[in-house]
């Protein structure tokens, strides 16, 4: 019988499976998107939601004891400043597995592991184009505004002598 099975071994030893947990969590919350297999999403999963978890409070124990299993000080950085401050509103559910279909060479069903909240991409450097776009019109249309002001001023200086 499998009753209070806690997990999926994978078919593999402590040390590989620990492994494979520390290395596909640090894929997740380095591109916060990886194609992998149904089984191991499953379970990494679970692991990636814990760490989130610890990350939403930023104190040193928490990054001592994510630090033990993501030895990638950049990542363990981003997931601190970025990912975990942009779920601390969501009690949990941080990730989301969406179905992809079967894997040719072995019929292996396979899925993309995500982030549910998408990082929010600055809108400012595009506006800055417009922004520039503008002035640069601007710029265009000042010197035929001052072509114009200039002869127009020339006007009334000839015809306030004609006045006098």
């Amino acid at each position: 019988m499998k009753h209070r099975v806690g997990f999926n071994r994978l078919s593999r030893s402590a040390a590989h499976r620990l492994s494979l947990h520390r290395n596909m969590a640090t894929s997740l919350f380095r591109y916060e998107r990886i194609t992998t297999t149904k089984a191991k999403a499953l379970a990494v999963r679970r692991t990636a939601e814990k760490m989130i978890t610890r990350a939403k409070v930023d104190s040193v124990h928490n990054r001592r004891t994510i630090a033990k299993d993501i030895k990638d000080k950049e990542i363990l950085a981003k997931l601190f400043t970025e990912i975990g401050p942009r779920f601390v509103s969501r009690p949990g559910g941080y990730t989301r597995i969406l179905k992809l279909g079967r894997r040719k060479g072995d019929a292996a069903e396979m899925v993309i592991l995500e982030l549910v909240e998408k990082k929010q991409e600055e809108k400012k450097p595009a506006k800055a184009k417009k922004a520039k776009a503008v002035k640069e019109d601007k710029k265009a249309e000042a010197p035929k505004a001052e072509a114009e002001a200039v002869p127009a001023e020339e006007e009334k200086k000839e015809a306030a002598p004609a006045a006098e």
